[in-house]
């Protein structure tokens, strides 16, 4: 349960006891936790829109994206900014890449990522039901982080995310399979959007290792992001 605890307190913004951050295992373990706190965040944004049922779309859309943005710390936005900067200002050279992904400063193409990326989910929020986006995209997102540990090196020394790679392969690929069979019964909208999430899942890995050789945590929340927009879009699309 440390584990769950660490991730909570990792991808979210709720409180959960300091101690178990001190603890290396329990960080280790905590990358399976990762879809179930991803359901959790899909379940607390789906409260908030049964709660505003009735508002005028584009006002609830806007609430909705506002709180999620707020209950996860913006954590995946900041490595989708850094990494825009870098795919762009990198000019296909691994070591500048890796070095403006470092700069704490947003640049215009970081900007740019972010403005259409949450125009994205605002539209496709205010565009469809909640059932079942808001409850898939934080889901598949979190589980689209959990294949990256599996199928893609993590390349910087010291980062974030170096002790989750020896997080155990059996665990996770067993977690991703029972997010597959979850989608699978939430009907077509949940079929099109785990097949929208493996097809981006393969490109980004793609990106990762021509560019990098591998991964880092900036292009893990750049994943993160772009799983949630593709998936909400799926969800309102399907």
């Amino acid at each position: 349960m440390r584990g769950l605890l660490v991730a909570i307190g990792f991808l979210t913004r709720i409180p959960v006891p300091h101690a178990v951050f001190g603890d290396a295992d329990a960080r280790v373990r905590s990358l399976p936790w990762y879809p179930l706190v991803g359901v959790l965040i899909g379940a607390l944004l789906y409260l908030l829109a049964w709660a505003i049922h009735g508002w005028p779309p584009l006002l609830s859309a806007a609430v909705i994206l506002a709180a999620w943005v707020a209950l996860t710390g913006a954590l995946h936005l900041d490595g989708l900014a850094d990494s825009a900067d870098a795919w762009v200002g990198g000019i296909g050279d691994r070591a500048r890449t890796l070095a403006i992904m470092k700069d704490p400063n947003c640049g215009p193409m970081g900007v740019v990522a972010l403005v259409l990326t949450l125009l994205l989910k605002f539209a496709a929020l205010a565009s469809a039901p909640a059932w079942p986006g808001l409850l898939l995209a934080p889901l598949l997102a979190r589980a689209a982080l959990v294949a990256a540990f599996l199928f893609v090196p993590y390349v910087r020394a010291g980062g974030l995310g170096e002790g989750l790679a020896g997080s155990s392969r059996t665990i996770n690929l067993v977690v991703l399979m029972l997010v597959a069979a979850g989608c699978a019964c939430a009907g077509r909208r949940g079929i099109a959007s785990l097949l929208v999430a493996i097809a981006l899942f393969a490109l980004w890995r793609r990106a990762c290792l021509r560019r990098l050789g591998g991964m880092t945590g900036d292009t893990c929340g750049a994943l993160a992001e772009l799983t949630e927009a593709a998936v909400l879009l799926a969800a309102a699309s399907a």
